[in-house]
Order: structure tokens, then C-alpha cells, then sequence
């Protein structure tokens, strides 16, 4: 079996080997999202708020808006459903030196490369006569030096350790998310209504508390504050489902949830189209404050968390309803997702980059960026794969 999600890694094949076969719906979803990231990067310089580029469309801003309100919590709940099984069969120790060879070893080479490249494309905009080297120097010793995606390595594996001590604490601690999975296979309604209650009883008040923009920043380890505890328990109810029985779980292929997607649907659109209403409030008749009244940032913390957790049980729910149905291009790239999120940034801007001073309209750039992007990246991971040893951590 190949990998299933970025978490699970080289390990997730060689345990769910021997436990079942691939898990196509996962393995979709999962390289869904990588081309999801792809389009969040592809677009957000034409959109209100990103606008690095003339040219703006606001349909941008509704992709945006969607993406960044689900598609990293959606990995990480991926990612926790192999932790607890790999925990159990190999020993924290040996599970937390895989795991600092999948995430920890991309993250230093991307730090100190991939990084640097990607936003020397920005820094050229503002200082053309700044050199390469120079720019690097500056931004490793003296920073700025932000993390872009790869934030995610260093958050997923801290919540690795967390998994291996509370495994340790009692194999046992997470059987209740597991029961609540296994009558999920039913009532997936009912995981939903828990999952969404201890999220947001999590996200809402350290929204509250931080706000919206606040970020912990070291070097290029960076996370939002306010966010931390969303991804937690995304992670964690994701480490639930797969502490045993997932395939008879919440997440069986012959379960409720492969049969049931337009409730979710509508589960998501609702709160998505009351984000725009109180954005809307907030430009309109608040004037943009800072900080916002805290009835404001709870009611869209609230509406924020409804939509990421219907967003991805519909996600869900639709690659389980269709995971026979034949070949898809998202098999193909399967094996190559985990390095295209990796590489992909640098090659992101510098299109942008490259196509900034062309009088094209935002949705002719922002295509152009996407497909460009999402083929380099591709053929790019393929080449690095072929570096022995190199399909071990890409």
C-alpha cells in the first residue's frame, strides 16, 4: 500500500499492508487536498486581501475564504488516523524517529532552501537589486524568515509526541472517539455533532482570545495562535477513528457516510454564505475596527468551525460514495502528493512573479499559475524521487 496520508508516511503502508488493502477514498481526499493548497497559493495574489498583483477577481476571494477555513485542519485529521496503530506497533521511540525523518528532515532542507527561494520571488518586487545570496544571509540570520506551508511538519510532529505520550499515559485514552466511530457507521450525524462541539469549544475561544492574525514565530517555526487548538483536535479525533475497526468505523466503505453527501453539502454552504454576511458587516457597517467586538469574533469563529467540519465530511463523503469508480488522475499523482506540497510554493510565486508585469486578467493568470504549478511541481517531486533513498521521506 502507498502512502495514505502525510502523517502516516512510509510507515502507514507498511502497517495498513498488513491490515488491509489501499484505502483509495483516503488516498484521494488526501492528494485532493494537495491540489487544493496548490489553488489556495495560485490565487490568493488577485484577491482582496492578498493582492500583490493589479489584477484582482473576486471569485478568488471566495476560494480563499473556503480553503483557508478547512483544507490544513483536513490534514491534519487525516494525518492522526494512523498514529495510534503505528504508536502501538512500533514503540514511541522508534515511531518518533520515523516520523523525524518524514517531517523533520523536509522541514530543515525546505527551511533553509525551498523557503528562501519562494519568497526571494517577493523580495525582488520591492528590492530588484538584491542578490540571491545576500537575500538568504539576511533572511536566516537576521529574518524575517517565515516557514510558508511547511508550518504543518513541525505542528504535525509536536502533535506526534503529544500522541506518543498520551499513548503511553493509557493505550485506552482515545476509545471513546473509536465507539463514537463505530456508531458512526450509522449515525454519522452523531460524530458530526460531537466533533463539531469540542472543536469549537476549543477554536472559539482561542479565536477570542488571540484574534484572527496573531502568530507564535521562531526562526521559521511558526503556527497561528488561534488556530493551534482547531488543528488538536482535528488531529486527534482523527487518531480516534483510527485507534482500531476504522474500516468498520465512521469511515467503512459500505457505512452511512458513502451514502449520504447533499446533507453536507448543505451543512456547508449555510455557514459559508454567513462568513460573507458578516465580513460584509465588518467592511460595511463596523468600518473594519481592530480589535472587532467579541460578539463578532465568536459568531464567525462559531460559523467558521460548522463550515470546516461539514466542508470536510462532505470531502469525505464523497470520495467514500465514489471510491470505485474507476481510474482518476488523482491515483496517478497519489504517490507524489506529499513531495508536491513541498516544493511547490517556490515554483508558485515565481510564476506569479513572472506573469505580473503581463496585462492579463486575474482569471487568466491565476489558471495559468495553478496548471503550470501543479505540472512542475509534479514532474519536479518525480525527479527527486529517483534520488536513492529519497521515496523514504517524499
Amino acid at each position: 500500500m502507498t502512502n495514505i496520508s502525510f502523517a502516516a508516511g512510509s510507515e502507514t503502508g507498511r502497517v495498513a499492508s498488513k491490515v488491509k488493502t489501499r484505502n483509495l477514498s483516503l488516498d484521494r481526499a488526501r492528494t485532493f487536498l494537495t491540489l487544493i493548497v496548490i489553488l489556495h497559493h495560485a490565487v490568493i495574489p488577485y484577491t482582496f486581501y492578498g493582492h500583490t498583483d493589479p489584477k484582482e477577481f473576486f471569485g478568488f476571494d471566495m476560494i480563499v475564504l473556503a480553503t483557508d477555513s478547512f483544507f490544513m485542519a483536513m490534514f491534519f485529521f487525516l494525518s492522526g488516523l494512523f498514529v495510534w496503530p503505528g504508536i502501538a506497533r512500533k514503540g514511541a521511540a522508534k515511531y518518533l524517529a520515523d516520523r523525524l525523518l518524514r517531517l523533520g528532515l523536509p522541514f530543515v532542507i525546505c527551511a533553509f532552501t525551498v523557503i528562501p527561494l519562494a519568497y526571494y520571488a517577493i523580495s525582488l518586487r520591492q528590492h530588484p537589486q538584491i542578490g540571491f545570496p545576500e537575500f538568504w544571509w539576511t533572511m536566516i540570520t537576521k529574518g524575517p524568515w517565515p516557514s510558508g506551508p511547511i508550518w504543518f511538519l513541525w505542528v504535525l510532529f509536536m502533535f506526534d509526541v503529544v500522541a506518543c505520550m498520551l499513548h503511553r499515559l493509557s493505550p485506552n485514552m482515545l476509545d471513546p472517539i473509536n465507539r463514537l466511530s463505530l456508531y458512526g457507521r450509522r449515525r454519522p450525524a452523531a460524530f458530526f455533532a460531537v466533533m463539531l462541539a469540542v472543536t469549537a469549544a476549543f477554536y472559539v475561544p482561542g479565536l477570542m482570545y488571540y484574534g484572527p492574525s496573531s502568530w507564535f514565530e521562531f526562526g521559521p517555526f511558526s503556527v497561528q495562535h488561534g488556530r493551534v487548538m482547531l488543528y488538536a483536535t482535528y488531529f486527534f479525533f482523527g487518531a480516534g477513528i483510527g485507534v482500531a475497526n476504522m474500516d468498520k468505523g465512521l469511515l467503512a466503505p459500505d457505512g452511512r457516510m458513502s451514502k449520504v453527501s447533499w446533507d453536507w453539502l448543505v451543512l456547508t454552504i449555510v455557514p459559508y454564505y454567513l462568513m460573507w454576511v458578516l465580513i460584509g458587516i465588518k467592511r460595511e457597517n463596523l468600518g473594519n475596527p481592530s480589535p472587532l467586538p467579541n460578539w463578532y469574533e465568536a459568531t464567525y469563529a462559531f460559523c467558521f468551525t460548522v463550515f470546516s467540519v461539514s466542508i470536510l465530511f462532505l470531502i469525505l463523503a464523497y470520495f467514500l460514495r465514489f471510491s470505485h469508480s474507476g481510474r482518476s488522475v488523482l491515483d496517478l499523482m497519489q504517490a507524489d502528493a506529499y513531495g508536491m506540497f513541498l516544493v511547490h510554493y517556490p515554483i508558485a510565486l515565481w510564476l506569479q512573479y513572472l506573469l505580473f508585469d503581463y496585462d492579463m486578467p486575474a482569471t487568466a493568470k491565476a489558471p495559468i499559475g495553478f496548471v503550470l504549478t501543479v505540472v512542475l511541481s509534479w514532474f519536479a517531486t518525480m525527479a527527486l524521487r529517483q534520488i536513492p533513498g529519497a521515496p523514504k521521506v517524499l
